[in-house]
């Protein structure tokens, strides 16, 4: 947006804070990722647990959750003794990891410069 532009396209329901809002939990990204590009958009909830090294079981299920309540994800009961469950990213979740692939393409290829930031009080880096 250019300086001068209407307030109105800076409101709290704007297109880019809905997007925002979508990355403010941690893993948000990373959950998409790894069901796009490790697993071709459909994952069970332990093999994608298995995954994502560091997350939390209680944390994948608040994430996924979130995800399907915003229409990333969809949630499939496998008709199986036990009954299994599998994520799968929706129309509008492919389309969403599309741009998630290109940051996280910068983010390799830009590693050497990252290295050299500062962590977070909270980072796991050292």
């Amino acid at each position: 947006m250019q300086p001068g532009t209407p307030d109105e396209e800076w409101r709290e329901d704007c297109a880019p804070r809905r997007v925002l809002e979508l990355f403010a939990t941690k893993w948000t990204s990373m959950v998409l990722h790894t069901l796009h590009v490790r697993h071709g958009g459909a994952a069970r909830t332990g093999v994608l647990q298995r995954s994502l090294p560091g997350i939390s079981k209680k944390m994948l299920t608040q994430t996924i959750r979130e995800l399907e309540a915003s229409g990333l994800v969809t949630r499939h009961v496998q008709s199986t003794i036990p009954p299994a469950v599998e994520y799968q990213l929706t129309a509008l979740g492919r389309r969403f990891v599309e741009p998630v692939e290109l940051l996280y393409a910068w983010g390799r290829d830009n590693a050497d410069a990252l290295n050299l930031l500062v962590p977070r009080p909270s980072s796991r880096r050292s």
